[in-house]
């Protein structure tokens, strides 16, 4: 039988690991499902590292031929869809930023402060490089509803009488949810993220 024939009659019903696995099989459908699920968000993640809105769009359309070409390389263990889109973003992302200075310096006329400049950049991007890598360690250490909580209150950007009504549970129960998590990520980093000490 056929994948079509396999396929539930609304393929936006499946979970994100299903669609990654049949985009692993190279399902379109599954992909362009996957795109509307997450492009605002991804999109918002590229614009506010970039600053340019056609630089987050191009970023956009490069993290979705990322996820066509590398859906099978998705380790649940390590996080979830979520974190592990939102970080090709903030990769990508990155990566533009340092390519458009690169090109800018190539550009304008050379001043004397402007190697020290460079390497400053440099080194910041390599420190979120490697704060992402850490953040997405210490998430997929913590207790999945902590985990999924602050997921969506830092990369969906909920608040927490948001999350409250998408999970159905009292905003008390997410409150202590998020300083629980939160409590623990601050055991596991260090230091502690500014943008996750703004969620407390």
């Amino acid at each position: 039988m056929s994948e079509t024939r396999d396929r539930p009659l609304s393929i936006t019903d499946l979970d994100d690991e299903t669609l990654l696995a049949l985009i692993s099989r190279r399902d379109e459908l599954a992909l362009s499902s996957l795109y509307e699920r997450y492009a605002r968000l991804l999109y918002s993640i590229a614009l506010r590292i970039t600053r340019d809105r056609q630089a987050a769009e191009e970023v956009l359309q490069d993290v979705f031929h990322s996820v066509w070409l590398r859906a099978s390389s998705f380790r649940p263990a390590i996080g979830s869809v979520a974190t592990w889109l939102s970080g090709i973003a903030r990769n990508r992302s990155i990566d533009e930023v340092r390519s458009r200075w690169h090109r800018r310096r190539e550009w304008e006329s050379p001043l004397e402060h402007l190697p020290h400049l460079s390497e400053a950049l440099d080194r910041r991007l390599e420190q979120l490089a490697v704060l992402r890598a850490d953040l997405g360690q210490a998430l997929s250490r913590l207790p999945a509803l902590q985990r999924q909580t602050i997921e969506l209150a830092y990369f969906n950007g909920l608040s927490s009488t948001e999350i409250a009504a998408r999970l159905r549970e009292p905003v008390g129960t997410i409150k202590g949810r998020l300083r629980l998590g939160l409590a623990k990520l601050r055991e596991l980093l260090h230091p502690f993220p500014e943008d996750l000490q703004a969620l407390d």
